[in-house]
């Protein structure tokens, strides 16, 4: 009879997949009925709308211009004072309400915004469209975090300028210590400056919950003023997402509407605790409860790097949700690296591209290591299997090569492997030794591995050397643990022979299984 090996113990939940699976995808079905109407309303108010937006922008452009003319984005830059602050304070936002107002919205506002010096810094969340600019406007044209870019957009490029932004430049290394420091400096100036409005969440979701805020607006440890962002229409032509319409279906979409329901509700301050001043992701991650908590909606820690996983995915020909890890979460907790994660989906794709789902079942696995199905593999893939519904996704992927075979893949472990595979001693292990201990490890009497033989036998020598067993180990970690099962049963018979009984195994196994899966909670939790 087969020994029975001890299971793990069970899991923790922490990097189980979320609640919400996807921020980033908006799928609004219009009806033939909201076809018609969106035709009806729109061949009379898109032309009219057209041209107020027209006449607006011709009056607001001059007048952004004269108020910036000769007033330096870069250097030594001081706060707006005198006229230039006046014009842009009540005139500019003046005419940024007539703007959205032309375009159909019908602005409501809850709360009550506090002052500069009681809360430097403005968090608006969840930020789902373009449109979120009008926060901006209520808020009395507040300082943003803009890219560079942006100034260059004609007109709008103008406009911008006049909120004297905290400039981001993708292709200045220092461009995030340089942000971090200006924003600090402003949130910090005693109310000389303007406050400061920031989307913490750094991309469009759909609303649907709040992802993880980025540490930019709490770094400074000064009061905050969350200020949350609805829109409350029977028909959603607002979201602007990385998976649906495009930003001009959607702006052709909302000047088809009668009007346009946008809420902007100012919460009370949150005042950091000497705590919070200490740990920006713990202040950040509290006023993010707070606000879910007003909104009624889940958080989870999708991040920018989710979307880009996601566009990768998409382009692997997997289903655009296979990329959506959390990123950020795992890469804390697992210590990786973007470019090292993006490899690793190539990798999954290789793999599960012609799977249903963009999921690995145990077959496909099998096949992939180009071993037949046995209790060893059924093991492992069960130590894959982090849900236990029968499938590998990507997360479970990543973090089972991370926290299973990587560690595993170490230089003592893969000698010891293949002292087991050379019988004879030679420095060399050959087809027939190859194939005898697999048979041994995987319990499969009539195992044919040519295929993964010659794949290993790089040069086709006949034979496999050290070294390509261990480059082959290197770039396929996922034998990592086949090669410890086979260790461990190895151990086990030990164990056995010299008469220590089952119990004493199941006691030692358990102390082994608790060890490996206490290493991996530390890496995750």
């Amino acid at each position: 009879m087969p020994p029975q090996r001890v299971s793990a113990l069970p899991r923790q939940q922490s990097l189980l997949l979320p609640a919400v699976i996807n921020p980033f995808v908006q799928d609004t079905n219009l009806s033939g009925a909201a076809v018609l109407k969106c035709v009806l309303l729109g061949t009379f108010l898109v032309p009219v709308r057209a041209i107020l937006i027209s006449l607006v922008l011709m009056v607001t452009w001059p007048i952004s211009f004269m108020i910036t003319f000769r007033h330096p984005l870069k250097g030594a830059v001081e706060p707006m004072t005198g006229w230039r602050r006046f014009m842009c304070r009540r005139i500019m936002a003046a005419l940024g309400r007539a703007y959205y107002f032309c375009m159909g919205f019908r602005v409501v506002v809850k709360g009550k915004q506090v002052s500069s010096s009681e809360a430097p810094i403005l968090a608006v969340a969840p930020h789902s469209t373009f449109f979120d600019g009008i926060v901006c406007i209520v808020s009395g044209l507040p300082s943003t975090v803009s890219r560079v870019e942006n100034l260059a957009t004609p007109i709008f490029g103008r406009f911008v300028r006049c909120l004297q932004p905290v400039l981001v430049s993708r292709k200045d290394p220092d461009s995030r210590k340089n942000t971090i420091h200006e924003i600090e400096s402003r949130a910090k100036s005693g109310g000389r400056w303007p406050q400061v409005l920031i989307f913490p969440e750094g991309t469009c979701t759909n609303r649907s919950c709040l992802i993880t805020f980025k540490q930019g607006a709490f770094i400074p440890g000064v009061p905050v003023q969350p200020v949350l962002i609805r829109y409350p229409n029977n028909m959603d032509t607002v979201t602007w997402t990385w998976q649906g319409f495009s930003s001009k279906t959607l702006l052709l979409l909302t000047l088809c509407q009668l009007y346009t329901t946008v809420e902007i509700e100012f919460l009370p301050p949150h005042i950091p605790t000497e705590e919070e001043k200490k740990s920006p992701a713990l202040f950040a991650s509290r006023v993010r409860e707070t606000m879910a908590q007003a909104l009624r909606i889940p958080v989870t820690d999708h991040t920018y790097e989710d979307c880009r996983l996601m566009i990768s995915a998409g382009e692997l020909t997997l289903p655009m949700e296979a990329g959506l890890v959390e990123f950020t979460k795992i890469s804390r907790k697992l210590n990786l690296k973007w470019d090292s994660v993006k490899r690793e989906l190539e990798s999954f794709a290789s793999i599960a591209r012609s799977c249903k789902g963009g999921r690995i079942s145990l077959d496909e696995f099998a096949r992939f290591l180009k071993l037949p199905v046995s209790p060893a593999l059924e093991e492992l893939f069960a130590l894959f299997d982090r849900n236990g519904d029968g499938t590998i996704d990507f997360r479970e992927y990543v973090i089972g090569l991370t926290i299973l075979c990587r560690p595993a893949n170490t230089e003592d472990v893969l000698r010891m492997a293949f002292k087991l595979f050379d019988m004879d001693e030679d420095e060399k292990i050959t087809p027939d030794e190859f194939t005898a201990l697999l048979r041994s490890a995987l319990g499969v009497s009539d195992l044919n591995v040519n295929t993964l033989f010659k794949d290993i036998d790089a040069d086709g020598s006949g034979f496999i050397t050290f070294n390509e067993f261990q480059a082959f180990a290197r770039t396929h970690p996922e034998y990592a643990k086949l090669f410890t099962t086979y260790l461990e049963l190895q151990r086990y018979q030990a164990i056995q022979e010299a008469g220590s009984g089952d119990l004493e195994f199941a006691g030692e196994t358990t102390s082994e299984e608790t060890s490996e899966e206490s290493t991996s909670d530390k890496k995750e939790d």
